[in-house]
């Protein structure tokens, strides 16, 4: 299929399972469109240890502030990934230019939840995403907080992305990996306007998104 042609017909609940499907009909676009699943931790694991370890070493921050923001961190980065998730990347667009902008932002992934070479955050647009948030949280605190907070919410944002690669493209080893694993997948596969958290399931109860599905009821 030509990728005009399931922009045109493209609907959250319309999947095509166990193939990759094509984004762009510039062969340059669409090799720039791909990822390993490793990029994303090769290149800001480094990044946030610089940061967090320059900042340690010159006397800003402290070793213990960085275990106190870790968990604030991670709890503002499921607040940011369940907004977008479901206010931003599920908003399909009122013109031509904005469905096509969902459709390469969100719409694809739900097309063909298969492809793995789209399965985590394209480092071109995680880039500019951390960018504007260290922006934002060094305009509120002082530098020896905000490094801290900045690389907690890091730390969120890579959990978030190797659960979401491990929802689709390996089993789960455990109770609790089962759990994340059925609630991602009836997301796409039941209901698209449920279950918006990726690496929680907290985010839904409180949001009244939360659905409950039968074990047995998964799309292999």
């Amino acid at each position: 299929m030509r990728v005009g042609e399931w922009l045109e017909t493209r609907s959250m609940r319309d999947f095509i399972r166990h193939q990759r499907g094509r984004m762009f009909e510039s062969d340059f676009m669409e090799f720039f469109s791909k990822g390993h699943p490793a990029i994303p931790f090769a290149f800001w694991i480094p990044v946030g240890a610089l940061a967090l370890g320059s900042a340690i070493a010159q006397g800003l921050t402290a070793p213990l502030t960085a275990l106190m923001f870790l968990p604030i961190g991670v709890l503002t980065w499921q607040f940011l990934e369940y907004f977008f998730h479901r206010y931003v990347f599920h908003w399909t667009g009122i013109g031509p230019i904005s469905r096509r902008m969902h459709d390469i932002v969100h719409g694809y992934h739900h097309k063909y939840p298969d492809d793995d070479h789209r399965l985590v955050f394209p480092i071109g647009a995680s880039i500019p995403t951390f960018a504007l948030i260290w922006a934002i949280v060094w305009a509120i605190f002082p530098f020896g907080t905000a490094v801290p907070y900045w690389t907690s919410i890091l730390v969120g944002y890579l959990w978030y992305d190797f659960t979401h690669w491990s929802t689709h493209f390996r089993k789960p080893r455990n109770a609790y990996e089962k759990k994340l694993w059925i609630h991602h997948l009836a997301h796409h596969f039941s209901d698209p306007d449920k279950n918006f958290g990726i690496d929680n399931m907290w985010m839904d109860r409180i949001m009244g998104t939360l659905r409950k599905r039968a074990e047995n009821d998964v799309t292999e």
